[in-house]
């Protein structure tokens, strides 16, 4: 049962108040007691009762709060709960109070009690209350001893070969001391020089000690400063109280501080001292604290009680390790030398037999039949394990010749089924035992069996190809022929049918094999050839052969060609020969003959060969087709025009007119076979107006000057060059003399000679120049006073009119001009305008397109709007911009294709730097993918650069990581060049083990980090 009584504390005694008495009611009580005490008061007042409750109110203002008190004592007492916190409240002040030694005595059993039952209730409690204590010592004891290891560890390696080294060596194998000790103890070289003891609390100096020849200022100045730096360190990064400085270096000095519970030990060291020495540091101030602990939590500067610290303090100055002064070790060098010679010599012959042993190991892996899974050497000894088809090379005989010893050599070999062809072929040709006329031969990786066979070896050949394993070679008996009886005959058949079907004149209606007995039945024209008489060399029995055939008259060109020959008799002159499936009779023959030919050629069954007799000529009319091609040729020479032309009782009569200086139609008859004198002509002459015939009038007229040459363009006569003016104007009017209807004479080409005319021609030709410049306007020009005067407006954007005098024969200091500057509208300055203004991106092209600017490509949303604001600002000027073909910019393809190449990763078997083929799909669409972005990322103006990282696994050393991860980058990089990615597009770098995909905790991890990366950037 729980009271409900308020607690209280224990009672207190305080100063009494006269303040809390009612005074006035203890004046009433006063005077009630001396009516009491006197009875004539007593009877002035008419007595007092029995009981008087008057005494009770006395006592009330008396002792009420002695009372009160006492009956909060009784009831904390009968409470243990309020009289343990009461007892709580006051027992720490009373703790501090007592005496240390009877406070320790009184309660070191309980306490002993206490903590040994709460450490085997919960011994985690004792851990986390020492753990803050041990943890700085364990860490700091951890340090050091790392400290020491690298200590060790570098001087090993700075002197491991050196001449030094190789002494120390010979004096660690003599004296059974560790290498990494001797090195110590000869290249550590110190000296202890001065030992401060520091009061932890204070910053006093208890004790100094310097070593002998040592120098140093006032110790109480360095003690102090060395505290000072201590509490600034910690008050500037808030350190814990318990840590502090361990070391500080100053040149070839250091300090090196050993914090105790009282006091601190500052060694000053110059050289390179051990690690070991903070151990030794630490035992003396270990020591000082045991003997002197009491004196050092009382130290006030008074170091009389102290007085056999110093003796501790001198063995630490008295450490040192001095360098050796010893001559040069010559037996050492020279046992070194010979120890080294004996290593590199056993070196090479381990290197060359793992040499030999490699190129034996490739002699291997080129075997067919033979797959090395694994090779090692270990111990001195060779170990190789893999599989063997029984029908390969021998491992063991393939050891001849390559200088390994076949004694230390272990191998194990598990026996397959090789699907090399060869293998292949030798099994089917020990299972199969092909007979002599059987050949089986490897032909692109098939096996092909060639020749005859019966039928049965024929059905086991069938068999083992449905047989053969998944994956090998094809057996192809394709070309083997049954070579049984039956088989034979009827291939001799087929034979001989197939010859009857090419026969011309002979069709092969039906023939079939019955009983043994061949049956053949068709067409055949009398002409054709006998088919019993082709029977002979075909190997068929002629009295098995039934054959039935029915005559008929085949269309064939050939035995066309043999009716007509035998139906028309055609004379000698006349040849018929077959040329297309066309008869064609060519030469001469009477007409009576060509009448038959004709009539033949109509008589002939439809579907037959044509018959063409058009090549045969009638001698009559040869003559007048020889007469006839004469008369076209004097049609066709100029000056000659004839009028009339006839054949007339075997003479040819022409008549009509001529030009003297044409050609003489007499002479035109030679080689047309018409003979001259049967020839009758009458010729008018007259003066031609052929443009040849004028010219030659003209140039004998004129006697045109060897600066001018006459000559016909396009039915003109046109005189170029360089004449007088007398000369021009005689030419002049043999132009206007020129009959109507005759070519026309320009010498608008000939130029006056005259100077002041040149200079004209000259003028005029800058002028016209100016005039062909675009952005160039040529208001007004003139010629005074021989200058040259020239006005207009010029766009600044346009040539330079200066810069066209050159080459014009004008005198520029002749030539006064004016212009005025002008924004051209003409389309290209328009068009470089804009190019300086707007700044297209690549992916932008501006051109001109029948007068329009036109506008096609990619380009941000702003640069459209920009583009959009111009074409309006130049329709107001009439110049049409067209921006109509402008797409807003959508990398979001990009992106797409850029992270599924970013994805792909291209993984490597172990100590490989060529992916195998499960990994060809991904090469391929990987080139696939990375072609397809180049060309858009070009499209959207922007350049693709893909950087292939390679990396590896952690096994073996980090150069050949680094290595093999950038060769297989390289590898890979190739693979892509011959897939058809463009090898500038592709960078390549090694990343060795350093960028891991996966912790290597695994195989599988191990397997996942040997890969080659792609990362896509986008300049």
């Amino acid at each position: 049962m729980t009271s409900t009584v308020d607690p209280i504390s224990l009672p207190k005694k305080t100063a009494s108040n006269d303040t809390e008495i009612d005074r006035e009611a203890l004046a009433r009580l006063l005077i009630e007691i001396a009516r009491n005490v006197d009875p004539d008061y007593r009877a002035r007042l008419g007595g007092v009762p029995t009981a008087d409750p008057r005494m009770e109110t006395l006592r009330q203002l008396l002792v009420s709060r002695e009372i009160s008190e006492l009956s909060r004592v009784t009831h904390l007492l009968d409470e243990p709960e309020q009289l343990a916190a009461a007892v709580g409240d006051v027992l720490p002040s009373a703790a501090a109070r007592a005496p240390h030694a009877q406070l320790g005595e009184a309660l070191a059993p309980a306490v002993e009690r206490a903590v040994q039952r709460s450490i085997q209730k919960s011994p985690r409690t004792l851990t986390d209350i020492l753990y803050p204590v041990f943890l700085p010592a364990i860490r700091k004891s951890i340090g050091e001893k790392i400290d020491q290891t690298f200590q060790s560890l570098n001087e090993t390696l700075r002197h491991i070969f050196t001449w030094h080294g190789l002494k120390w060596r010979l004096e660690s194998w003599r004296t059974g001391a560790s290498f990494s000790e001797v090195v110590l103890k000869h290249s550590l070289i110190y000296r202890v020089e001065h030992v401060f003891l520091i009061n932890r609390n204070s910053g006093l100096l208890i004790a100094h000690v310097t070593a002998d020849n040592a120098t140093s200022e006032d110790p109480q100045l360095i003690s102090s400063m060395l505290s000072a730096i201590q509490d600034f360190v910690k008050d500037s990064f808030n350190e814990k109280e318990q840590s502090g400085l361990d070391t500080i270096r100053f040149g070839d000095l250091r300090l090196w501080s050993e914090v105790g519970p009282f006091a601190t030990l500052v060694s000053v060291i110059r050289g390179n001292p051990p690690e070991e020495l903070h151990e030794i540091v630490r035992d003396v101030l270990l020591r000082i604290h045991e003997e002197c602990s009491q004196a050092l939590v009382e130290f006030d500067g008074d170091s009389s009680q102290l007085a056999g610290i110093e003796a501790q303090l001198r063995t630490c100055v008295e450490l040192k390790q001095e360098e050796s002064n010893e001559g040069f070790p010559w037996l050492v060098v020279a046992l070194a030398l010979l120890l080294l010679s004996l290593a590199g010599g056993w070196f090479f012959l381990s290197w060359q037999s793992g040499q030999r042993w490699q190129a034996y190991v490739s002699r291997l892996e080129t075997q067919p039949g033979i797959i090395v899974a694994e090779q090692e050497i270990r111990g001195g000894q060779f170990y190789i394990a893999g599989l063997r088809d029984p029908l390969a090379a021998d491992p063991q005989s393939l050891l001849s010749g390559t200088q390994v010893d076949p004694a230390r050599v272990h191998s194990q070999w598990h026996f397959y089924q090789s699907l090399e062809p060869e293998f292949v072929l030798k099994r089917l040709t020990a299972s199969l035992a092909p007979p002599d006329s059987v050949r089986l031969s490897i032909v692109g990786d098939r096996i092909v069996a060639e020749g005859e066979a019966p039928d049965t070896w024929i059905d086991r050949a069938r068999a083992a190809a449905r047989q053969l394993s998944a994956g090998g070679p094809e057996f192809d008996i394709s070309k083997v022929r049954d070579v049984s009886p039956e088989a034979r005959a009827a291939e001799h058949w087929q034979a001989y049918v197939s010859r009857l079907g090419t026969q011309p004149g002979i069709i092969v209606a039906e023939q079939k094999i019955r009983d043994g007995q061949f049956y053949i039945s068709g067409l055949r024209d009398p002409l054709a050839a006998d088919p019993q008489a082709l029977l002979s060399g075909t190997q068929v029995d002629p009295g098995r052969v039934h054959s039935q055939w029915q005559s008929y008259q085949s269309l064939e060109p050939e035995f066309v060609l043999k009716r007509l020959t035998a139906s028309l008799a055609p004379p000698n002159s006349v040849r018929l020969s077959i040329v297309n499936d066309h008869i064609v009779a060519e030469g001469e023959a009477a007409a009576t003959w060509i009448d038959r030919a004709q009539a033949a050629a109509r008589q002939l069954s439809a579907g037959g060969p044509v018959f063409d007799i058009s090549r045969v000529r009638d001698p009559e009319e040869r003559e007048a087709e020889r007469w006839q091609a004469y008369v076209s040729q004097l049609e066709t020479q100029p000056g000659i025009i004839v009028a009339e032309q006839k054949i007339r009782d075997g003479q040819f009569y022409i008549s009509g007119m001529r030009d003297p200086l044409g050609a003489d139609p007499q002479s035109l008859l030679s080689g047309t076979q018409v003979d001259p004198a049967r020839v009758h002509s009458q010729w008018q002459f007259y003066q031609s107006l052929e443009p040849e015939f004028v010219l030659k009038r003209l140039t004998a007229l004129l006697y045109p000057l060897k600066s001018v040459r006459l000559s016909i363009v396009e039915g003109r006569i046109v005189a170029e060059g360089e004449a007088p003016d007398t000369w021009i104007d005689r030419a002049r009017a043999a132009a206007r003399q020129l009959s109507a209807g005759g070519p026309e004479f320009d010498i608008s080409k000939v130029r006056d000679v005259s100077p002041e005319a040149r200079e004209a021609e000259h003028w005029q030709y800058y002028v016209s120049r100016l005039e062909a410049q675009s952005g160039i306007i040529v208001a007004q020009q003139r010629t005074s006073g021989g200058q040259f005067y020239i006005s207009g407006l010029r766009d600044p954007l346009a040539a330079d009119p200066q810069a066209l005098l050159s080459g014009t024969q004008i005198d520029p200091a002749r030539v006064h001009s004016q212009w005025q500057f002008y924004q051209s509208l003409d389309p290209k300055f328009v068009v470089k305008r804009l190019t300086a203004s707007l700044s297209p991106p690549k992916s932008v092209q501006l051109s001109i397109i029948q007068g329009r600017i036109l506008v096609v490509g990619e380009a941000s949303a702003g640069w459209i709007n920009r583009a959009q604001a111009a074409a309006e600002q130049l329709s107001a000027d009439g110049v049409v911009l067209d921006v109509s073909q402008l797409r807003e910019l959508n990398l979001a393809d990009l992106n797409y294709l850029r992270e599924a190449i970013q994805a792909t990763d291209i993984f490597f078997s172990s100590g490989k730097v060529v992916p195998g083929p499960e990994q060809l799909p991904v090469l391929d669409r990987l080139a696939d993918q990375i072609k397809e972005f180049a060309q858009d990322a070009r499209k959207s103006g922007v350049t693709a650069r893909f950087m292939l990282t390679g990396h590896s696994d952690t096994t073996g050393r980090e150069t050949a990581n680094a290595s093999i991860s950038a060769a297989r980058a390289e590898t890979v990089r190739a693979l892509l060049n011959k897939r058809g990615v463009a090898p500038e597009l592709l960078l390549v770098r090694g990343a060795g083990t350093f960028e891991p995909l996966v912790p290597e905790n695994s195989q599988t991890g191990s397997s996942t980090n040997r890969r080659v990366s792609i990362s896509v950037n986008l300049d």
